[in-house]
């Protein structure tokens, strides 16, 4: 099991693949058990958006655990939220902002003694 982080530009977290833009985060969900999901909404010019993985993500019924919004997009957030919160299974925990630090730092940590 994973913990997945996609985003075009910020550094990865400590205890999660990096997926850089929308098409490398669905392979990975398709490929992957993911435990916590962590997703950006503006992946760069040309190419999917937050949203548009959102939408693949539930049409394929590709789901984590646990999933986080960290962008910076209002707009972005709200939408995928939205989307997200209407589809998810039952079992599914959306949140509607990103990660607390705390909960950065205890991955870290386990994936550092895992190692």
């Amino acid at each position: 099991m994973i913990n997945l982080y996609m985003d075009d530009y910020r550094p990865c977290p400590g205890g999660f693949a990096l997926a850089r833009d929308g098409e490398e985060c669905l392979m990975m969900l398709r490929d992957c058990e993911v435990n916590i999901l962590s997703l950006d909404h503006e992946l760069g010019f040309g190419q999917m958006d937050g949203t548009d993985v959102v939408k693949a993500m539930i049409h394929e019924g590709l789901y984590a655990k646990e999933i986080y919004l960290h962008t910076s997009s209002m707009y972005g957030k709200k939408r995928m939220y939205e989307l997200l919160y209407q589809a998810k299974p039952a079992d599914v925990i959306v949140h509607n902002g990103p990660m607390p630090a705390e909960l950065l730092e205890q991955i870290a940590r386990s994936a550092g003694r895992s190692e």
